[in-house]
């Protein structure tokens, strides 16, 4: 059991206290998953979502996180993007969320992207939104040409 004032460990998967506790979607989250997916699809500048995403509290920044690798992993991605990713984000290969995107498991080291340190946040921020907007565009382009009905994929 955390202790008050402590730091609540996310794990890919749990759900937040925060949503746990409103059902209905808050204003937070339906805007946070436009900017994701506006982010992903080239229609918002990557700086303009780190300027968003560097605004957020830490406990907001660690959702966004969560939410991004949830997606992520919806459009199946793997180390490859990963390795694309890192090229597009501009933090540095040797920096420790662009060194996890590129191992397997996949899963697990999302859960530790999720768990970097707050320091950490915006360069994880980078690594993933450039990561899944790679494994994005690869599922609209093969498993969604001409027949797509993601709402998501239809922000233009």
């Amino acid at each position: 059991m955390p202790q008050p004032g402590h730091a609540q460990p996310w794990r890919l998967g749990s759900v937040s206290r925060r949503r746990h506790l409103q059902p209905e979607k808050s204003k937070f989250d339906e805007s946070s998953e436009r900017i994701i997916n506006e982010l992903a699809q080239g229609l918002l500048p990557l700086d303009e979502g780190v300027k968003w995403f560097a605004s957020l509290e830490e406990d907001d920044r660690r959702e966004v996180l969560h939410e991004i690798c949830r997606y992520a992993l919806q459009a199946h991605i793997t180390t490859e993007d990963g390795r694309e990713g890192v090229a597009r984000s501009g933090v540095k290969p040797t920096m420790t969320p662009a060194v996890l995107i590129v191992r397997e498991p996949i899963l697990e080291r999302m859960s530790k992207l999720i768990n970097l340190p707050a320091a950490e946040h915006t360069k994880a921020f980078r690594v993933l939104i450039s990561t899944f907007s790679v494994a994005d565009t690869r599922r609209r382009e093969n498993e969604c040409r001409g027949a797509c009905s993601h709402e998501w994929h239809h922000l233009e």
